[in-house]
C-alpha cells in the first residue's frame, strides 16, 4: 500500500548515538539498536475510521522521533507499519453510517496519509494493509494449528454449517515456547482479564479452553467480508496480523515494537506470543508505548467521540509545526490531556523562536567562532536529551534558552537545522 512522501531531513555535523528506550515488559531502559548498525521498528497502524486524532498523532510523532535519532546515529533503519483495514470496529462504523467498509477505509487511510505528510512524519518503509496479507496470515494460523497451538471452536452462526473459528491456545504455547502469559506486558492476571474484556476480547465465548485465548481466524458470517484460505473462508483475528506483517518485512526478532499504551494488552502481548510460537524466538527486544491522551477530562477515544482531529486543527488554520510542537512538549510515555488552546500556545512559542532567528545579531563584538561552538554545544545537548528515552520536552527547552540570546546567522542556521532534523519543526 502507498504510504506518504518522505520529509527532507537536514544533515548535521558528527553523529549522535542510538537512544536508550524504556522497555515496558522488563521495566528497564535498553539500547534500541543492534550492534551491527541496523535498527528495526514495527508500529501498529490505524484502524481506518476517525483518523487522525491527537492520540494517533502523539504515537506516530514519538516513533518518528526515534527514527530521526536513529538516522542521526548513522543507522540503517527499517520501519514497518500496518493498517487494520478489516476489523469489527471498522465494519460496525461502516454499518452505522451506511458506507461501504472499503470506501470508509480508503477515505480514512488517505486522510491519515495527508495528516502524516503535513506533520512531516517519516513514512514506514513498508506500509501494509491486512487485506493485502490474507494468505500469509491464514498460513500462519495453519502453522499454529499443525503445531497444536491453535484449536477450533464451534461457531453456530457461521455462514457455512460446521465451519469453526480458530483460537490460540495459551497453555499449549506456554508449554512449547519461551513465551508465558504476561511476559510481554508485565501485567498480572486480574489486570489482563479486565483489559481483555474491555479491549475486544471474548472471555465468555463457549468452547474456549481459556477465557483469555485470543481469536486467530474468524470464519465467515453472513454479510461479513471473507476470503478463501487454508483454514476456511473467513478473515484474520486482530493480533496475528501484526506478527505476520512484522516478521515478513523485518525478520523474526525486531528491535522495537511500538504503539499506543492501550495496545500493551492484549494486542502486543498476543502478537508477540503468536510470533514466538511460530519461530521459537522473542518477537521484540523492546516493547515501547506512548501515553494516552485525554480531552475534556476523559481519555481521547473513538468510542467516546471526544476527539481532537489533526485535520480539523489544520482546517482551522493551525500550522502543522505548532501541532507537532504542542505534542512533543509532553514526554512520550506519559498520559496527558490536550487542553483547549494548546495549539495557540505552541504557535506563540514557535513565533518567538522564529522572531529571534529572523533578528540575528549584526553586532561586530559577537565572536562568531565562539558562537558556532555554542551551536555545536546545543546540538550535543539536544542529542543527549533525545538519547535519554526520547526526552523531547527537555530538548525543546534547550531551544527556549538558545533563542533567548543573540547569535550569529551561521549559528542560528545550525540551530534551525538541529530543530528540523531531530524534532521535525521548521523555523
Amino acid at each position: 500500500m502507498r504510504s506518504w512522501p518522505r520529509p527532507d531531513i537536514p544533515a548535521l555535523p558528527g553523529r549522535g548515538a542510538a537512544p536508550r528506550i524504556h522497555d515496558d515488559s522488563s521495566g528497564r531502559f535498553l539500547d534500541s539498536a543492534k550492534n551491527d548498525g541496523t535498527a528495526t521498528l514495527y508500529v501498529c497502524g490505524i484502524t481506518p475510521y476517525d483518523a487522525t486524532h491527537i492520540g494517533h498523532a502523539a504515537t506516530y510523532l514519538a516513533f518518528d522521533t526515534l527514527v530521526r535519532v536513529w538516522l542521526d546515529a548513522g543507522l540503517d533503519v527499517s520501519y514497518t507499519q500496518n493498517i487494520t483495514d478489516v476489523d469489527d470496529p471498522l465494519l460496525e462504523r461502516a454499518a452505522a453510517t451506511g458506507v461501504d467498509w472499503r470506501e470508509l477505509a480508503a477515505g480514512q487511510i488517505e486522510l491519515f496519509r495527508t495528516d502524516m505528510a503535513a506533520l512531516r512524519v517519516s513514512p514506514p518503509d513498508a506500509y501494509i494493509g491486512v487485506t493485502e496479507t490474507i494468505d500469509s496470515i491464514a498460513g500462519a494460523v495453519d502453522a499454529l494449528r499443525a503445531r497444536g497451538i491453535a484449536y477450533p471452536v464451534p461457531t453456530p452462526d457461521a455462514a457455512e454449517a460446521g465451519a469453526e473459528d480458530w483460537y490460540f491456545d495459551i497453555a499449549a504455547a506456554e508449554a512449547a515456547t519461551p513465551w508465558v502469559l504476561g511476559s510481554e506486558s508485565g501485567l498480572d492476571l486480574e489486570t489482563m482479564s479486565r483489559l481483555f474484556r474491555e479491549r475486544g476480547g471474548d472471555p465468555d465465548r463457549e468452547g474456549k479452553r481459556d477465557p483469555l485465548d485470543p481469536l486467530l481466524w474468524r470464519v465467515e458470517r453472513a454479510g461479513e467480508p471473507a476470503w478463501d484460505s487454508v483454514v476456511g473462508r473467513g478473515r484474520p483475528g486482530w493480533h496475528i496480523e501484526c506478527s505476520v506483517i512484522a516478521r515478513e518485512t523485518l525478520g523474526d526478532t525486531i528491535c522495537v515494537q511500538g504503539g499506543g499504551g492501550d495496545l500493551v494488552f492484549p494486542h502486543h502481548e498476543f502478537s508477540a506470543a503468536h510470533a514466538t510460537a511460530l519461530t521459537g524466538e522473542r518477537f521484540a527486544r523492546i516493547n515501547a508505548h506512548g501515553g494516552l491522551v485525554a480531552f475534556d477530562g476523559e481519555k481521547m477515544s473513538k468510542s467516546l467521540g471526544n476527539l481532537v482531529l489533526v485535520s480539523q486543527l489544520r482546517e482551522a488554520g493551525t500550522e502543522p509545526d505548532a501541532v507537532r510542537l504542542a505534542i512533543l512538549s509532553h514526554p512520550y510515555r506519559d498520559d496527558w490531556e490536550w487542553q483547549r488552546g494548546d495549539e495557540q500556545r505552541a504557535a506563540e512559542r514557535l513565533a518567538t523562536w522564529r522572531a529571534a532567528a529572523a533578528s540575528v545579531s549584526s553586532d561586530h563584538q559577537l565572536d562568531t567562532a565562539l558562537d558556532r561552538d555554542d551551536a555545536l554545544d546545543l546540538l550535543s545537548a539536544v542529542r543527549t536529551r533525545l538519547h535519554d528515552d526520547l526526552d523531547t520536552p527537555g530538548a525543546l527547552d534547550l531551544f527556549d534558552d538558545w533563542f533567548s540570546e543573540p547569535h550569529s546567522a551561521e549559528s542560528t542556521a545550525l540551530a534551525a537545522r538541529v530543530l528540523d532534523a531531530l524534532l521535525g519543526i521548521r523555523l
